[in-house]
């Protein structure tokens, strides 16, 4: 190994800083993160939903408030009329089932062979309301693709669903799944983009151009009676 001499005076010195550098205490580079972090963590869930929301339209998403289920029935049908859309699919079971007992046919059941489909529905497994982003798994059916694939994403969540920060949100995947936690997680913040080509920002490349999250005010035990 090749060693390099330097004078006393030098070494001297560049022991002083090594010392410092050991010693001293950095700052936190952006401290008011901290302090964000903390309001967060510090409110109760009433409330969250319209951090959540904030975050969320900011960065190009569009939030939709229903009170009840039917609500939320009522909505994306509206959504479908309005945009003429000619296929829409569903990845939930339950969700799917609840459409063809109120307005059969406006929905299919979301199938990989199904690739030219307008928008595909999801549910979630929580919502981090300080980053406004969506958590999907594996777990759920069509996980991996359903959430990317299509042009439009929509997501339906409840409000037991919402919880803080990211830490947060793994935390309650550890407690939700044990051991057996799903082999994908993903953190969905808002409709695609890119800015690859030449530093323009294009939305829509690698995944939806929109994507829409219908918040419903209840716990997602509760059932939608027609």
């Amino acid at each position: 190994m090749q060693t390099f001499k330097t004078s006393k005076a030098r070494e001297n010195i560049l022991s002083r800083i090594r010392k410092g550098l050991s010693e001293a205490k950095l700052p936190m580079p952006f401290p008011e993160t901290d302090k964000e972090n903390q309001k967060i963590y510090t409110t109760s869930t009433d409330g969250m939903e319209e951090v959540f929301a904030d975050a969320f339209i900011k960065l190009g998403g569009k939030f939709i408030f229903c009170d009840n289920e039917k609500e939320l029935l009522d909505n994306i049908n509206i959504l479908h009329e309005s945009r003429g859309w000619r296929h829409m699919l569903c990845a939930d079971n339950r969700l799917l089932k609840m459409f063809n007992d109120l307005e059969p046919g406006i929905v299919e059941p979301a199938e990989p062979y199904l690739e030219t489909a307008d928008a595909c529905i999801t549910g979630c497994e929580m919502l981090v309301a300080r980053t406004g982003s969506i958590l999907i798994s594996s777990n759920q059916h069509m996980g991996r693709t359903a959430p990317v694939f299509y042009p439009i994403h929509i997501v339906f969540a409840y409000a037991d669903q919402i919880v803080g920060d990211i830490d947060d949100a793994f935390a309650t995947m550890k407690k939700k799944y044990g051991n057996d936690l799903p082999s994908m997680m993903n953190l969905n913040t808002g409709p695609s983009r890119t800015a690859d080509i030449e530093k323009t920002l294009v939305v829509g490349v690698h995944g939806p151009a929109e994507v829409f999250c219908f918040f419903v005010n209840a716990e997602s035990g509760a059932f939608y009676k027609r």
